[in-house]
């Protein structure tokens, strides 16, 4: 039996997941979390096999929760899940110790699939990411997101999310002016000069769409 657990910021996106994981044979879902903290907590209690990480939500995110648990529960595999498959997202989530990477127009079938291929041990790439990597790879370079550290790009999407300092701050256990030290970097690496030219760079090289930016 798989144990999996569900984690998504979208109540709706982990209810219809659960509900076809539920009715497949050899799988179980042993909880659903709606924050990259949370999930951290339940993968600590409850050492699911899998887990089914949303890549952009509140809080630490899951990027982030994805490379802290591959260090603290090295057993414990995580496939990305994402409404847009930018490479960027892909390649940080990969590097962070992810074993699999779906995005959420991808049927259930394939989830099915992903699932039971990465409890097997291997690795899955939703194939219309893995062709788009393969064609994009050339031009990867070409954005300027691929500079920023893994902290830079954390604070960078809570800033584009209209977060502000205190907020950011307080999820990453780190001092204003720090957040304040690590907006003046990111500025910098990316030539921007405010929060509206830093969210239309986001958008332009697809990190966010205009839907996110409006909640």
């Amino acid at each position: 039996m798989t144990r999996v657990l569900i984690v998504d910021d979208h109540l709706l996106v982990r209810t219809g997941i659960h509900r076809i994981l539920t009715d497949t044979d050899g799988i179980e879902v042993v909880a659903q979390a709606e924050t990259g903290e949370e999930a951290i907590q339940l993968a600590r209690e409850l050492q699911p096999d899998i887990i089914l990480m949303d890549v952009k939500m509140p809080g630490i995110g899951g990027v982030e929760a994805t490379r802290r648990l591959h260090h603290s529960c090295p057993d414990i595999a995580v496939i990305g899940l994402t409404a847009n498959g930018d490479h960027v997202s892909v390649t940080r989530l990969l590097k962070a110790g992810a074993k699999g990477y779906l995005t959420k127009g991808t049927s259930y079938e394939e989830v099915i699939r992903a699932i039971r291929l990465v409890a097997a041990g291997h690795e899955y790439i939703d194939p219309t990411l893995a062709s788009g990597m393969i064609v994009r790879k050339p031009e990867a370079q070409d954005n300027p997101f691929e500079q920023l550290s893994e902290r830079e790009m954390q604070v960078a999407m809570m800033i584009v999310n209209c977060r502000k300092a205190q907020e950011i701050a307080d999820c990453l256990f780190v001092s204003p002016r720090t957040v304040n030290t690590y907006r003046y970097r990111i500025f910098e690496k990316l030539d921007v000069r405010n929060d509206v030219e830093l969210t239309h760079l986001a958008m332009r090289h697809k990190l966010i769409d205009v839907f996110e930016t409006l909640g």
